[in-house]
C-alpha cells in the first residue's frame, strides 16, 4: 500500500512516515502542498494521505481541494494532521475533503485511532522466539 505524508517539519514526516511503515505502507513525503502535489505524478496512487494545514508554498486545504477535485483520488483516505483547532477550521477541511481530522500533538495511540476510523487497521508483528 502506498502513503504519502505532507509536512513542512522534517521531524513529523519521519514520524509519521515510521508509525505508517509499522502498518506496511511504502511512504513518500513531501515539504508542502506543492511538492506533495508533484509527488502524487510520480507514485502509484496512494491510500492514505496524511497532510498538515499550515505550509509554506501550499497550504493542507489547498492541496486537498485540488486533490479532490480529481476523480482518481476519490476512494484516498486523506487525514489532516495539524495544530488549527479551532471548530470552524474543522468544518472547512472536513468540508475539502478531508476523511478525519487530527490535532498536534497527539498521542500514538490517537493517530492508529484515526486511522481505524477511515478503515486502516494495525496488524501486529507475530513475536519471534529467538534464542
Amino acid at each position: 500500500m502506498q502513503a504519502l505524508v505532507i509536512d513542512d517539519s522534517r521531524a513529523m514526516r519521519r514520524l509519521l512516515a515510521n508509525t505508517l511503515r509499522e502498518l506496511h505502507f511504502d511512504v513518500v513525503d513531501a515539504e508542502h502542498g506543492r511538492a506533495g502535489l508533484e509527488r502524487l505524478g510520480q507514485i502509484p496512487k496512494p491510500q492514505l494521505i496524511l497532510v498538515d494545514w499550515n505550509m509554506p508554498e501550499m497550504n493542507g486545504l489547498e492541496f486537498v481541494t485540488v486533490v479532490r477535485a480529481n476523480p482518481e483520488y476519490a476512494d484516498t483516505r486523506i487525514l489532516m494532521i495539524t495544530t488549527e483547532c479551532d471548530q470552524n477550521k474543522m468544518m472547512e477541511a472536513l468540508a475539502a475533503g478531508v476523511d478525519e481530522y487530527l490535532m498536534k500533538p497527539f498521542a500514538r495511540s490517537d493517530l492508529m485511532a484515526k486511522l481505524g476510523l477511515v478503515g486502516i487497521r494495525y496488524q501486529p508483528q507475530p513475536a519471534t522466539n529467538q534464542p
